[in-house]
C-alpha cells in the first residue's frame, strides 16, 4: 500500500506525498502537491486543519493510485504563458496582429507583475480575486495616459478575458486539473464607462457625413479612394490595405474581402485572412465609386510600367499602396486620417468609426438588420444588434411618433349625426 505524508512548507502551505516506490532508474516515484488554506478559521482550529489535511491526502492518494493525478509541471505562469501559449494558441488562433498585441499587453502590463513569478499550478482562486481587486485601485494603469492612475473596467475586463484564456489552455492541455479563476466572477463594465462610450459618438450622424463626403469628393490626396472606401463600404482598415486589383469586380460593382493586414514586422506587412469566415464576402458598391476606382487602378497600372525594375511589390498588385507597390503600413491610414480631419475642420472618428458611420447611415435609410450583418460581414445578427443599439432604438421612437396622429388631445374629433345617434332623444 502506498504511503503518505503531510509536511508544512510555509504560513498557510502543505505539501502533499504519496510514495509509490522506486522508478524504474532506482530514484524514488513520490508524487507531490501542495495545498493552500485561505480560511483564516480553518487555520486556527487544530483538529479540523488536521482532519482537512488528512481528507486532501486520501483525495490526492485516490487521483495517483487511480491514474488520474496530473503531474505538474514546474512552469511559473509566465514561463506558460510565453513558452505555450503565445506560441502554440494565440499567434495560431489570433490572426489580427494587433489583436494579439493588444492580448499580451494586458498580461503584460497587469497579470505577469502581480502572478507571472508564481507555479501556475500553485495559483489560487484567492490569488486571482485579489489580483482583480487591485486592478481597481488607483494607481493600477501602467501608461498613466491622459493623467488619469485608474483602469477602466472595459481594461479589467479585457485582462480577465485574456488571462482566462490562458488558464484555460493550461486545462485543455493537462497542465492544470482546474482553472483557478472558474471561481472568479468576470468583471462587469461600469455604468460610467458605458456612457462614456456611448457619449463619444465614434460615427458620424447624417449631416456630418454628408459634409465630410462632400469633401473627400474635393481632396486630391491619393488617400481620397482610401477614405471614401471606408464609408461606402463600411471596411475595415486591414481589408482595404490588403485590397488587391484582382478584388475588384467592375460588372456587378463589388469588393471582395478575403485577407487583411492588421500588423507590419520589420517593414514586412503580415498579410492574414479575414477575422472570421463570415468577413469573406464581397460588399456591393456605389457604381460612381467603382468608376473612380477604375480611374485609380488605371493610373497605378501606368505607374508599375513607368517603374519597371524600382517596383517593390512584387506579384501583388494592391489598389493601396506608398508609390512603389509595397502595402502601407499599418497604422499609417489612420494618422493619414486623423491629419486630414484637422485639416478639414471635422471632429475625429476612428477609421472604424467610418464603419459604424456607413451601417448607422444605412440603418437609418430602412436597411434591415440583417442587410447589415451581411454587408459588414458580422458572424451573427446579434452582433449587428448589439454593436448598433442606439440606432435600432432611435428608429423604433421614430416608428412609434407615427401613432401620434391617433392622439385625442391633437386629433380633430367627428362630430356624431344627431340621427343616428343611438342616445339621442
Amino acid at each position: 500500500m502506498a504511503k503518505g505524508s503531510i509536511e508544512k512548507r510555509g504560513e498557510n502551505t502543505w505539501r502533499l506525498t504519496v510514495d509509490l516506490g522506486l522508478n524504474a532508474d532506482g530514484t524514488r516515484n513520490r508524487p507531490r502537491q501542495t495545498v493552500t488554506i485561505e480560511d483564516e478559521a480553518l487555520l486556527r482550529t487544530t483538529k479540523r486543519l488536521k482532519d482537512y489535511l488528512d481528507d486532501q491526502l486520501a483525495a490526492f492518494k485516490l487521483d495517483v493510485l487511480s491514474g488520474n493525478y496530473i503531474a505538474p509541471a514546474k512552469l511559473t505562469f509566465k514561463d506558460f504563458y510565453e513558452k505555450e501559449w503565445i506560441p502554440k494558441y494565440a499567434a495560431i488562433e489570433l490572426k489580427n496582429g494587433t489583436t494579439l498585441k493588444s492580448h499580451c499587453s494586458k498580461i503584460n502590463n497587469h497579470v505577469l507583475p502581480r502572478i507571472g513569478h508564481k507555479r501556475i499550478d500553485e495559483i489560487t482562486t484567492m490569488q486571482l480575486v485579489k489580483m482583480f481587486a487591485d486592478l481597481r485601485k488607483p494607481g493600477a494603469r501602467v501608461d498613466k495616459r491622459g493623467g488619469k492612475d485608474t483602469l477602466s473596467s472595459r481594461t479589467i475586463q479585457y485582462t480577465y478575458d485574456v488571462t482566462n484564456s490562458v488558464f484555460a489552455r493550461a486545462v485543455e492541455w493537462n497542465v492544470l486539473k482546474v482553472n483557478p479563476l472558474d471561481g472568479v466572477k468576470r468583471p462587469q463594465i461600469s455604468k460610467e464607462d458605458k456612457k462614456a462610450r456611448k457619449d463619444r459618438k465614434n460615427y458620424y450622424e447624417d449631416d456630418e457625413a454628408t459634409a465630410v463626403i462632400d469633401a473627400l469628393l474635393e481632396t486630391k490626396s491619393v488617400w481620397r479612394m482610401y477614405f471614401l472606401g471606408a464609408i461606402m463600404g463600411g471596411f475595415r482598415r486591414g481589408e482595404l490595405i490588403a485590397l488587391e486589383i484582382d478584388d475588384c469586380d467592375f460588372v456587378n460593382c463589388r469588393l471582395r474581402i478575403d485577407e487583411s493586414i492588421s500588423n507590419t514586422e520589420n517593414s514586412q506587412a503580415d498579410i492574414t485572412d479575414t477575422k472570421n469566415e463570415a468577413s469573406n464576402d464581397y460588399v456591393d458598391m456605389p457604381l460612381w465609386y467603382m468608376e473612380e476606382l477604375a480611374a485609380h487602378i488605371k493610373a497605378n497600372r501606368k505607374l508599375k510600367l513607368k517603374l519597371m525594375d524600382k517596383w517593390e511589390g512584387g506579384d501583388r498588385n494592391f489598389v493601396f499602396h506608398s508609390g512603389l507597390g509595397k502595402p502601407y503600413y499599418h497604422t499609417t491610414p489612420t494618422q493619414r486620417w486623423e491629419n486630414w480631419c484637422k485639416k478639414n475642420g471635422f471632429r475625429y472618428v476612428t477609421l472604424h468609426g467610418l464603419r459604424h458611420t456607413n451601417a448607422t447611415y444605412l440603418l437609418e435609410q430602412g436597411a434591415s438588420i440583417k442587410e447589415i450583418q451581411h454587408r459588414l460581414r458580422h458572424a451573427t445578427s446579434q452582433v449587428t444588434s448589439d454593436t448598433y443599439a442606439h440606432v435600432t432604438k432611435k428608429l423604433s421612437r421614430k416608428t412609434a411618433s407615427h401613432l401620434d396622429k391617433f392622439d385625442p388631445k391633437v386629433r380633430p374629433q367627428s362630430v356624431p349625426n344627431g340621427k343616428n345617434d343611438a342616445h339621442s332623444s
